[in-house]
């Protein structure tokens, strides 16, 4: 069975990005050779000498037009595989992969959809009615899919999304140690945020009630700039080892409006590192109520309060996560995520 993956970009990146070079990067390890559709391709990948790379030249036109193009544009995608798995909106796809639905977001958002919104739930619609199988990547999303896509249980899977467990791991105390003095942590607690969008992910709220809670804690944001000075936040930048700044903090923090999964929190709690997040966060799913501290977004006394709990455990040494395999609900190894997915292509393949 010849496999084809479909991404807006291959490369190094996050979310999707990182999702469909994890499945890449395993099916090349069992000695397969996966054809690769993407709009772009980062050079210098080792990657690229063993798979095949379909580049689909959508650049050239406006942003909100690309999705359709590149859809219309892998209409015959089969003659170079015999089952296509889509991470991103492709009519055809025999496995439509997702990680998170336009409808869900306007919902948190609040907001109401404009004429580009409508065309990206029509293409997202027939994305999924046209799948053979349906991935959702959390529960929430599964809800989603029933509710407000109609994807009926026959068509519907749950895998939540992999991590690489040989990049985040944990290190002992002197590592850790050292790792805080490389980063310029002090005795302070130190609540990390990795974001590329700070207000979905929820800054604003963050600092609000870090300044409630007196916990003399500091955010760390780790990403694009915050762009103006916050009382209590470090700017980090982008950071190409996150492995070793969720080893680094005491906590992972994020309040985001809309978050379907949030590897954060399962690469958090792998290197040892406990969560502090918005009940909202669909990957406290797989997380152990021992390893979070959870809070609503509606509340800022209470995301407060568990700022001020998380910053004394952290004080007193307690904080830290042993055994972090045992905090999480599945088995985030990629080789696991990839055989069930194999496992549902080959279904897709014969049905």
């Amino acid at each position: 069975m010849r496999t084809g993956i479909s991404c807006n970009r291959f490369g190094r990146g996050g979310g999707f990005e990182r999702y469909a070079m994890d499945l890449v990067r395993g099916m090349i390890a069992r000695g397969e050779r996966p054809a690769v559709f993407a709009r772009r391709f980062d050079r210098g990948l080792p990657e690229l000498a063993a798979i095949d790379a379909h580049a689909v030249h959508v650049r050239w036109l406006p942003g909100k037009m690309r999705d359709y193009v590149f859809s219309w544009s892998m209409r015959h995608a089969h003659r170079h595989c015999d089952v296509l798995i889509g991470c991103n909106r492709v009519v055809g796809a025999d496995l439509a992969i997702c990680g998170g639905t336009h409808r869900g977001y306007l919902l948190a958002a609040q907001r109401h959809a404009t004429f580009w919104d409508r065309r990206q739930i029509a293409l997202e619609s027939r994305h999924y009615a046209a799948a053979r199988h349906v991935v959702a990547h959390s529960r929430l999303m599964a809800q989603e899919l029933r509710t407000l896509y109609g994807v009926p249980e026959s068509k519907l899977s749950l895998l939540y999304p992999p991590v690489d467990c040989t990049r985040f791991g944990t290190v002992d105390a002197a590592h850790r140690a050292r790792l805080r003095a490389a980063f310029g942590f002090g005795d302070a607690p130190v609540f990390l945020f990795p974001s590329s969008d700070h207000r979905r992910k929820g800054l604003p709220l963050l600092e609000r009630a870090l300044a409630a809670s007196n916990s003399g804690a500091i955010i760390a944001v780790a990403g694009r700039p915050v762009g103006e000075a916050l009382p209590g936040v470090r700017e980090l930048g982008y950071c190409d080892n996150m492995a070793d700044l969720y080893r680094a903090a005491d906590y992972t923090v994020l309040a985001s409006n809309y978050e379907p999964f949030g590897l954060v929190g399962v690469e958090s709690v792998l290197c040892g590192t406990p969560v502090i997040m918005a009940d909202n966060i669909a990957c406290l799913e797989v997380i152990a109520p021992e390893a979070a501290l959870t809070f609503s977004r509606q509340d800022v006394a209470q995301c407060a309060s568990a700022m001020a709990k998380a910053a004394a455990l952290a004080r007193t040494g307690n904080a830290r996560i042993a055994a972090p395999l045992q905090a999480l609900c599945y088995n985030p190894e990629p080789a696991a995520h990839l055989d069930a997915l194999l496992a549902l292509a080959g279904t897709s393949q014969h049905a």
